[in-house]
């Protein structure tokens, strides 16, 4: 098992790459690694309640559920408030 580290910083602009990263996360939680997600600069939003609805990539994965799945699967997430 790894521990993995993964610093998101796109916030509305770029919320296909913001959802794309929670992803990752997602898919490193459910292989059994150790995650954490820390959000900076712009994704603070993200850890605001109800920010993620509707957020979605271009491909169409919403980012809601990558959030809810960290939360309640143990991975930590933190959010740098400067």
């Amino acid at each position: 098992m790894a521990k993995m580290l993964f610093i998101i910083s796109n916030g509305f602009e770029k919320v296909g790459r913001a959802t794309r990263a929670f992803q990752f996360a997602k898919v490193a939680l459910e292989k059994k690694h150790e995650v954490k997600v820390f959000l900076i600069d712009d994704a603070i939003h993200w850890a605001q309640l109800g920010m993620a609805e509707g957020a979605r990539a271009s491909t169409g994965e919403e980012m809601k559920p990558f959030i809810d799945y960290l939360m309640e699967n143990g991975a930590d997430m933190f959010a740098c408030k400067a």
